[in-house]
């Protein structure tokens, strides 16, 4: 078998919503499909990525480099030891030729959207959903039926009064969320504890809210919100501070008793054993959000894993950023702690298929060969129209 076509393109996702950083008004997300010449169905197995949200398109990193080493690398360089299938290890060390270390900020998602694409093509030529490929390959054949998902928003828009985030919050309940987040940190601390209080309101028995501060403050301000938020019941505090700034990672925790989340925005094994070496993070309390697709994908991923269990830590205690079906497969397939959730931004990206359901707070992956991204019409329309 070999790889036929590779192509990428930029989608705008133009939206007035804003975190305590950024706002996503000018954002965009690059896609990519991949075309084999194996034939499932009577047409050839195509492979579709896309890049989680919060970083720009990679056109410029693909286009000149990664795409390029692909298609110009030799059948045999790119496939399993039988040659029926691609081994996603051996393309990522293809993509990743004749680049040195460090630099993981940008390069590290163009690779990992490229590999979200690879992995949904072996998914394909095996005729599995993607989550029992890795049960098999990487967790003895034993998949969770489903997992915990929690529902991401509460972001800052203009004319979004606490009536309105409560509603917002309700909609995701009535969904079969139990745990909702919101965004802290771009207002100030006596409106954010407000807003807090606003949807702790809301909440019954069983039901949590979590709070993301997307690596706003320094430390003394992640120290004055760990202490304003001590007497709250939060599921989680969530990147405080800057994501390599583990001093700071490591003083929060000393400051409070609350669950820590963090490392959405650490695209690297060694940045990632580096917050584990000295962020003080709790193995049987905090939780790492290590997003796959801006890791450099599943290949660095799974090395991510390898490297938490060898430091103790249970893949239960990971939550992945990225709200969309490859982390949902990714999690259910290793056994990871859950996923989250973009009910009503970042489409056609965030979701889980059409047919799929939140019932007390866990969903089932959807049964289809590959990721799956088929069974999501919205997201199925953007390809289509972009790869037409």
């Amino acid at each position: 078998m070999k790889i036929v076509a590779i192509r990428d393109e930029v989608v705008p996702i133009r939206s007035s919503i804003r975190n305590a950083f950024i706002d996503f008004s000018q954002m965009t997300a690059s896609i990519v499909r991949i075309e084999t010449d194996v034939v499932r169905g009577g047409k050839p197995v195509v492979g579709y990525g896309f890049n989680s949200n919060g970083r720009y398109a990679q056109s410029g990193i693909l286009r000149d480099r990664i795409i390029p080493r692909l298609l110009k690398a030799a059948p045999e360089d790119l496939l399993d030891d039988e040659g029926t299938n691609l081994d996603p290890f051996k393309a990522w060390d293809v993509m990743m030729a004749n680049e040195k270390p460090g630099g993981h900020g940008e390069r590290s998602v163009a690779v990992g959207t490229i590999d979200m694409a690879l992995w949904d093509v072996v998914a394909k030529i095996e005729e599995k959903p993607l989550y029992q490929v890795l049960a098999d390959r990487y967790n003895a054949g034993r998949a969770d039926p489903d997992i915990f998902v929690y529902a991401a928003g509460g972001y800052y828009y203009p004319g979004k009064d606490l009536p309105t985030l409560k509603a917002e919050m309700q909609g995701y309940l009535d969904l079969g969320y139990n745990t909702v987040k919101i965004k802290i940190g771009g207002s100030s601390l006596e409106d954010d504890l407000k807003r807090i209080e606003a949807v702790l309101s809301i909440l019954g028995e069983g039901q949590s809210l979590a709070v993301d501060a997307n690596g706003r403050f320094d430390i003394r301000e992640a120290i004055r919100y760990a202490e304003a938020l001590e007497p709250y019941e939060l599921f989680w505090y969530e990147e405080a501070g800057d994501p390599l700034d583990y001093l700071l990672n490591a003083a929060l925790v000393q400051a409070t008793e609350r669950p820590i989340a963090t490392g959405e925005n650490i695209f690297s094994l060694i940045d990632a054993t580096n917050l584990i070496r000295y962020g003080g993070l709790r193995p049987d309390t905090d939780y790492l959000q290590f997003d796959p697709v801006l890791s450099y994908g599943l290949v660095e991923y799974l090395r991510i894993l390898e490297m938490l269990k060898r430091h103790g830590w249970s893949w239960r205690r990971c939550i992945p950023h990225g709200g969309h079906q490859l982390t949902l497969h990714i999690a259910a397939g290793l056994g990871l702690g859950g996923n989250e959730s973009y009910p009503h931004v970042f489409k056609p990206f965030g979701g889980f298929g059409d047919r799929a359901q939140v019932l007390n707070g866990r969903i089932k992956p959807l049964e289809a060969p590959g990721i799956g991204f088929e069974l999501k019409s919205d997201l199925m329309d953007c390809f289509n129209t972009y790869f037409t």
